[in-house]
């Protein structure tokens, strides 16, 4: 069954840090197949500060789960926290 981060999180307030974290994530994303999808605006109906929300999809559970705890992303996940506020949950299933 796949796998899941969803990511809700607000505007984008370190440019920089956010491009050194795309930079940083093109190979880890590659390692464990991840497809990231930005949803539209509007998909957030209810928020309190988040402003957007993505969704990246993994082959499997244990790829999703593996891929957090990887050393290399726990390095580039520093740059994703300068650049903006957001809360990820994991989860497994299988979303249309």
């Amino acid at each position: 069954m796949k796998g899941y981060w969803i990511i809700f999180g607000a505007e984008v307030n370190d440019a920089d840090a956010q491009q050194e974290y795309g930079r940083l994530w093109a190979p880890i994303s590659e390692k464990y197949n991840a497809k990231v999808k930005v949803l539209k605006p509007g998909t957030l109906v209810e928020a309190q500060s988040s402003q957007r929300v993505l969704v990246v999809e993994f082959p499997t559970y244990a790829q999703a789960k593996n891929c957090y705890s990887d050393p290399d992303y726990t390095a580039a996940k520093q740059f994703a926290l300068r650049a903006y506020c957001r809360e990820l949950i994991i989860i497994q299933g299988d979303l249309a």
